[in-house]
């Protein structure tokens, strides 16, 4: 079962914390969740590992019988390491994992979830599904058709547009079929679709080969925050002026920021907090406490981030 998270991911953490403290009285014995996520490689997952340590210092500060062991990891072939490293010496009650690619954890998960450990899966599915007992992410699919819908609809239904994708995963998958598949029903022409992996520099250099190769863009897909940055230095210094817009996702409050200012070429943004994390962690640790373990499919909502919403959306302490 689907179910769509329409409150922001802090609210579901404190209701999580509260279902811990009704039955932490139930469960004292020593219980081992482990967490493995991306190092911060870019801003989104810097502000997962923030977001993970600051999960992880609350539980073990409030419920001493549960210990919550962090580990990022640089790359996949590091996380599955990472992974091997954790099971191998103590007996694993839960692993929470934002696996860095997905085709390349699976079968690690699955190792890992044979020796009767429960999996909670954020953001970047794993893909067998099978192997998830939870899965908490945002509605990558909306968050593609979201922002295909509002750029086919301020081009008059046509154009040229340019795509960046991420890295190879199912969250990056479901984001461009979002996006392609609304853009097929309109005369916009998409010109080149090619990875950045989700890095400013990348995106950067990605873009100026765009724009080399391209005489003509009405507008770009950046697909992530932090290689939109990279396309929006590039134009300028291209000294382009035909690319009406630049557009990104996932709420870095840098651009989150632009859409407050009603910035001309990124008016808009869609929300993918990286707090995620946080909530999971606590949805698991739950079970731990007297509570009926949370399983399926949560997924968080994607609005457009407007100038008339943006204050929502706006945390100018975050890391991201």
């Amino acid at each position: 079962m689907t179910k769509t998270l329409r409150r922001t991911v802090s609210l579901l953490s404190a209701a999580s914390l509260l279902a811990l403290a009704v039955g932490s009285a139930q469960a004292q014995d020593k219980r081992i969740i482990a967490v493995s996520i991306p190092a911060a490689t870019h801003g989104w997952t810097g502000g997962v590992v923030y977001h993970a340590e600051q999960a992880e210092k609350e539980i073990e500060a409030a419920f001493p019988h549960i210990d919550i062991v962090v580990k990022t990891s640089p790359s996949a072939t590091a996380q599955v390491s990472a992974l091997e490293d954790l099971s191998a010496g103590q007996k694993l009650d839960a692993l929470v994992i934002l696996p860095f690619t997905s085709e390349e954890l699976t079968g690690p998960v699955e190792q890992v979830k044979a020796k009767g450990t429960f999996i909670a899966v954020v953001d970047r599915g794993l893909t067998d599904p099978a192997v998830q007992d939870l899965y908490v992410a945002g509605d990558n699919i909306a968050v593609g058709a979201n922002t295909a819908k509002w750029m086919a609809e301020k081009l008059g239904g046509e154009g040229k547009v340019v795509v960046l994708r991420g890295i190879p995963t199912v969250i990056d998958d479901e984001r461009i079929q979002g996006f392609t598949e609304v853009m097929k029903d309109t005369k916009v022409e998409i010109l080149d679709i090619q990875y950045a992996n989700w890095n400013q520099d990348e995106a950067f250099k990605l873009m100026q080969d765009y724009l080399a190769k391209y005489p003509h863009i009405d507008a770009v897909w950046a697909n992530d925050d932090d290689m939109l940055l990279g396309v929006l230095e590039a134009v300028k210094q291209s000294g382009r002026s035909e690319i009406k817009y630049a557009l990104g996702g996932n709420g870095m409050k840098d651009v989150v920021k632009m859409v407050m200012e009603e910035n001309a070429m990124t008016p808009i943004s869609t929300p993918y907090p990286p707090s995620m994390i946080k909530s999971a962690i606590y949805m698991v640790a739950g079970q731990f406490n007297g509570q009926a373990p949370m399983r399926g499919s949560f997924k968080l909502d994607a609005p457009l981030i407007t100038p008339q919403n943006a204050e929502q959306f706006w945390y100018p302490d975050s890391p991201f």
